[in-house]
């Protein structure tokens, strides 16, 4: 004889289910009504194509999740996201495996991006950050880095903004303190960037050629 069928709404790992998506559309509901916050994610598209436009470049780096963000969101610029169309110049800091160990070892973990951004880095490119907490040392010493060579600097964080807030030109905090649900927004906002991104600089690159054959 077998059991009967275990009741979904009673199922304590069924409600766990709900409880954390629920927990999680709460804060992209919030998320949706921050107009300010929409309004520095569009500023800081605007910024980065027009860096694009420049022949300048998006670099973009994080650790753990973020650092697979980070890959996520580059994958987005060279390959693409929605449509087909030529690719856009971005690169990641956090896939050359050489690299990052002989940073780390030589110089310290804290080192990894902002060593990468003194050999990659141009005035007039764009560093996106992305640090959950907005605390992690080598994001800021990254930060630091662009500050000291002209790089727009954005940063993706939580609620509040850590201390990456002062050294980002475009701070898009998440409404939470919770690192999944606050990477669950990033991601969101990370596809909407590159959809902002794309369109500005396609609708651009037009009048960019013309104007520069004279």
């Amino acid at each position: 004889m077998t059991d009967p069928p275990t009741n979904p709404t009673t199922d304590p790992t069924t409600d766990l289910v709900r409880e954390k998506l629920l927990e999680g559309l709460g804060v992209m509901e919030a998320v949706a009504r921050e107009a300010a916050l929409h309004t520095t994610l569009v500023a800081a598209a605007e910024a980065t194509a027009d860096a694009l436009l420049s022949g300048r470049k998006l670099m973009v780096a994080g650790n753990g999740g973020s650092a697979a963000d980070a890959q996520h969101l580059v994958a987005e610029f060279v390959s693409r996201l929605v449509d087909d169309r030529p690719a856009m110049r971005a690169v990641a800091l956090t896939t050359d495996t050489s690299i990052l160990t002989a940073v780390g070892n030589d110089y310290g973990f804290e080192r990894l991006f902002a060593r990468q951004i003194e050999a990659l880095g141009q005035p007039g490119d764009v560093f996106l950050a992305i640090s959950t907490s907005g605390n992690s040392p080598n994001i800021l010493r990254a930060l630091e880095q662009c500050r000291a060579v002209g790089i727009v600097t954005i940063g993706l964080t939580g609620n509040t903004g850590g201390k990456m807030a002062p050294l980002c030109d475009y701070c898009l905090r998440m409404p939470s303190g919770v690192t999944m649900y606050i990477q669950q927004a990033h991601l969101a906002l990370e596809h909407i960037f590159s959809l902002l991104v794309e369109s500005r600089y396609f609708s651009a690159r037009p009048a960019a050629s013309a104007a520069a054959r004279g």
